[in-house]
């Protein structure tokens, strides 16, 4: 479920990123949170390693959405 949030968002994020000078410091958190959707996707579906993924791609979604969360903050700091 996670993923299905995520990934959009973290496609969109990749490409202004990429279209803006560069990666730079910003893209370590891209490439951190896609590599670790992948570790929840690629881990078995086992009961055993149920919780792994979950905090996965919990993470990953953290990961994703803190960005954009503090821009929405931002705007809604500025536009008050």
């Amino acid at each position: 479920m996670a993923s299905v949030i995520g990934l959009p968002v973290l496609a969109t994020e990749y490409a202004v990123v990429r279209d803006h000078d560069g990666m730079g410091q910003y893209g370590g958190l891209i490439y951190t949170a896609l590599a670790l959707y992948a570790l929840a996707w690629g881990l078995p579906h086992r009961l055993s390693l149920r919780l792994p993924r979950i905090l996965a791609a919990g993470a990953a979604l953290l990961i994703t959405l803190f960005p954009v969360g503090f821009l929405v903050l931002l705007a809604a700091m500025v536009s008050a």
